[in-house]
C-alpha cells in the first residue's frame, strides 16, 4: 500500500474543509491529516477517499464520513493510555484514528466477515494499540471494563444499559440515536448513580443491530 504525495495532498485540504465545517481540536485534525483513509477502502473508492463523504465497506456497513468521524472522536477528547470501548470497528478507520490519540482501543464487530478483514488488514499495517472482538455491541466487554471512553459507530434505537454500567465515574459515553435520523448523544458518568446527558446535533448512521453475524 502507498502513500504518496498526492494522497497527503488530499488529506491537508480534507483537514481544511473539516476546520471549516467547525471541527475545532486540533489533535484530532492531525491524527486525521496522519492516517491515511484510502488504505481502509476498497480500491474502487480509493480516487474518492478524501472526499468528505461515507462509502461502503461490504455487509451493508459504511466507513463514516470524515466529518463524522472527527465529530465523535473531538467529543470524547481521548487522552493518552486511556482506555476506549469501540462499537462496530468497520473498516478500523475510527479505531486508528483514536490509537493514533494514544488510546488503548477495544473494537467490538458483529460481522464476522468484516471483523476478520479488518483484523487482518490492522495487523497488515502495524497499527498497535487496537484489540478487535467479535461480539454483541450491546453487551460491551464487560472482562475489560470499566472504560474511560466508549463510542458507538452505528444508530441505537435506545442507549444501552450495559455500556452505561461500563463507564467509567468520570468516563464519556458518545452514542447517535434514532430510527432514519440520529441525535448525537454525549453522557458523562458523575458518580455510581448519576449520569449527565447532552443531546447535541443530528447525523445518519446505519442501524446499531444486537446479535453476531456469523459467516454461513
Amino acid at each position: 500500500m502507498k502513500d504518496t504525495y498526492r494522497h497527503k495532498g488530499l488529506r491537508r485540504q480534507l483537514v481544511e474543509t473539516l476546520r471549516q465545517k467547525g471541527i475545532r481540536d486540533e489533535r484530532v485534525l492531525q491524527a486525521i491529516e496522519a492516517i491515511p483513509r484510502h488504505f481502509f477502502l476498497d480500491k474502487a473508492f480509493e480516487e474518492w477517499a478524501y472526499q468528505d463523504k461515507a462509502f461502503p465497506i461490504g455487509n451493508e456497513q459504511t466507513i463514516s464520513q470524515p466529518y463524522t468521524v472527527a465529530y465523535q472522536t473531538a467529543l470524547l477528547n481521548v487522552q493518552k493510555r486511556e482506555k476506549i470501548l469501540e462499537i462496530g470497528t468497520g473498516s478500523g478507520y475510527q479505531a486508528t484514528i483514536l490509537a493514533a490519540l494514544g488510546g488503548r482501543v477495544y473494537t467490538i464487530e458483529r460481522q464476522e466477515l468484516l471483523y476478520k478483514r479488518t483484523t487482518k488488514l490492522l495487523a497488515q499495517l502495524k497499527i498497535g494499540g487496537i484489540r478487535t472482538y467479535l461480539r454483541d455491541g450491546y453487551k460491551g466487554l464487560a472482562e475489560f471494563a470499566p472504560f474511560e471512553k466508549i463510542l458507538v459507530t452505528a444508530g441505537a434505537e435506545e442507549i444501552p444499559e450495559a455500556l452505561k454500567n461500563q463507564l467509567k465515574v468520570g468516563g464519556v459515553l458518545v452514542i447517535p440515536v434514532g430510527d432514519k435520523v440520529q441525535d448525537m448523544y454525549k453522557i458523562t458518568r458523575l458518580s455510581e448513580q448519576e449520569y449527565e446527558t447532552k443531546k447535541l446535533h443530528q447525523f445518519r448512521f446505519v442501524p446499531f443491530l444486537k446479535g453476531v453475524n456469523k459467516e454461513e
